[in-house]
């Protein structure tokens, strides 16, 4: 796979600190390098120039008769090589070798790279099939004729060569000491914005939609002048304004629910004095009896103040759980309370089909049995209320080391899937999808989330067309 870069700061710092020393060290060393080669070829232009041509030139009594025929090496460097052309063409070639001369066999190649040297007393390299890389100078003779004199070109190759791998040995170790230096110094820089980024993390971790929130402390990495200091600074004003908000909120949301409380409170009396009085007045016998549109609303009247009986029950009791009231703790046999709960809904909904899938066992939790028994029989009240007749219920019960599951499934037509996220809100009602029968106040759902919640368990929901289930678990 390809390497990917290296996505932390730290990281990115670090490999663009080796970066821009790689290319500092590879510029450092193609520059000496090429002024090495350089300053070693023009030393052997210097050595060319001051033969003057001699030994090109002694290589002419080879075509003389009355020569020796032995070309003047005196003074002449090993492997020096030496040419003479006469128009364009090599007549006699030879290199220096143990202070004798050596002749050569050039290839036409060879022939015509030498034909080719400019005749300017210049140096230039040329390469020799029998010889390798040369460096050569041309300058014209006295028999109308060039003579060329070189050296060769391995020794500067060779010290180049040697100084390339001298510093590559020395910029790979500086390379591995300053990524390794500056990792560490990076690393320590960057320690305030670590703390920042902790601070950040411990924050995310907490609760806030829980309500009061005790906030961790001001970092102290606040310094202006650097780049962490203002991103410590500016978070240290962000969680004065998160802590105030929720400061704001937790107090609102007590007045809200002690005002909840102390309404639902005042209510029941007089909500019980309207339905006191009003059973009053239809137990009436006098002389004149009550004509029926009277009875007829004072029964409404009875009917209509037990329901806000019930609704201000359940409004001072969500009130009391969102206050944190402890509820009781104590062994609860939770498969009588399925029993019962079933028994009440089979005679309130003789038309559903209630079925039981309950352990052999009895499966015992500990927590308030009265609380407990309201949850499980607003769960079944849902079912019965939202689903039409014929509808088939399940209730089932399961242990597991998580805690006991009692899951409440039916067939009916199902929650729509844009309500489903807010069916245990207070006042939701789907008006849309289910039938709404009278007395429904909206708060069962909401009772059940509260008092699982309380007793430490989840509640859940999932729902499709034709199957509805609701799944709460109790710890042990």
């Amino acid at each position: 796979m390809r390497r990917l870069p290296p996505r932390t700061l730290r990281g990115q710092l670090t490999a663009g600190l080796v970066a821009l020393l790689a290319l500092a060290c590879l510029a450092v060393g193609i520059t000496t390098a090429l002024a090495l080669r350089g300053f070693l070829l023009g030393r052997l232009d210097e050595q060319l120039s001051a033969s003057g041509g001699r030994f090109a030139a002694s290589l002419e009594h080879e075509a003389k008769p009355d020569a020796d025929n032995r070309p003047d090496t005196r003074g002449q460097a090993e492997s020096t090589f030496g040419a003479r052309l006469l128009n364009g063409s090599v007549t006699q070639a030879a290199v220096v070798d143990d202070a004798t001369d050596r002749p050569l066999v050039l290839t036409p190649a060879d022939r015509r790279a030498l034909a080719g040297i400019p005749v300017d007393g210049d140096g230039h390299s040329v390469r020799l099939s029998a010889l390798g890389a040369y460096r050569v100078t041309a300058v014209e003779g006295d028999d109308q004729d060039t003579l060329i004199t070189g050296l060769p070109l391995h020794p500067v190759e060779e010290t180049v060569h040697r100084l390339e791998a001298v510093e590559s040995v020395l910029f790979g170790v500086a390379l591995v000491v300053t990524g390794t230096a500056g990792a560490l110094w990076v690393r320590f820089s960057l320690r305030p914005l670590q703390r920042v980024t902790a601070r950040a993390a411990e924050v995310a971790g907490l609760p806030l939609a829980s309500g009061e929130v005790a906030m961790p402390g001001p970092l102290p990495d606040t310094d202006p002048r650097t780049e962490v200091g203002q991103v410590g600074s500016a978070l240290n004003h962000m969680l004065g304004h998160v802590e105030d908000a929720l400061t704001r909120r937790q107090a609102s949301e007590e007045r809200l629910r002690h005002f909840a409380a102390d309404a639902s409170h005042e209510l029941r009396t007089p909500v019980a004095n309207i339905r006191g009085h009003a059973e009053l007045a239809l137990r009436h016998h006098g002389p004149v009896p009550v004509p029926g549109e009277v009875r007829h609303a004072l029964e409404r009247i009875g009917s209509e103040s037990q329901r806000m009986t019930r609704l201000v029950d359940d409004l001072l009791l969500l009130a009391r759980l969102d206050a944190g009231r402890p509820l009781e703790h104590e062994p609860v046999d939770l498969t009588l309370l399925i029993l019962n709960a079933t028994d009440d809904a089979r005679a309130a909904g003789p038309d559903h089909r209630w079925l039981l899938e309950l352990p052999e066992e009895p499966v015992t939790v500990t927590g308030d049995a009265h609380r407990l028994q309201q949850a499980i029989g607003n769960i079944l009240a849902n079912a019965r209320t939202h689903t039409p007749p014929g509808t088939e219920v399940t209730i089932s019960l399961t242990t597991e080391p998580t805690g006991a599951w009692v899951s409440v499934s039916d067939n009916g037509p199902g929650i729509p899937e844009e309500l489903q996220p807010e069916v245990f809100g207070r006042f939701v009602r789907a008006d849309h999808a289910r039938s709404r029968s009278t007395g429904n106040t909206g708060l069962g759902l909401a009772i059940v989330h509260a008092v699982i919640t309380a007793h430490g368990g989840t509640v859940t929901v999932t729902s499709s067309p034709g199957h509805t289930t609701f799944r709460f678990v109790l710890p042990h």
